[in-house]
């Protein structure tokens, strides 16, 4: 079982939205609308998907992490750790 598992259906809808966004995105660099527009929906899109990896780091924090049994639970921090980095070091 995955941590998300209990709010899948409410990640999907949020993931849903971000499409929508995205081809909103599209739509305005389609139709020439002005640069700061299209960076500002850039930065909406950017700030619903860091929502969502937050999400994500919370609940795999609180099942997956913590959960985990006897060594596999240095394995998962050492995991976790790992995966932060990569978010934080984009």
């Amino acid at each position: 079982m995955v941590g998300y598992q209990a709010d899948k259906e409410k990640l999907l809808k949020r993931l849903a939205r971000i499409e929508g966004q995205v081809r909103g995105v599209s739509r305005m660099v389609e139709e020439e609308r002005y640069c700061i527009d299209v960076l500002t929906q850039i930065g909406a899109i950017e700030a619903a998907l860091d929502k969502v990896a937050l999400g994500l780091i919370d609940e795999h924090t609180r099942h997956c992490v913590v959960e985990a049994q006897g060594g596999e639970q240095a394995e998962k921090v050492d995991e976790l750790i790992a995966a932060l980095g990569r978010f934080v070091g984009r």
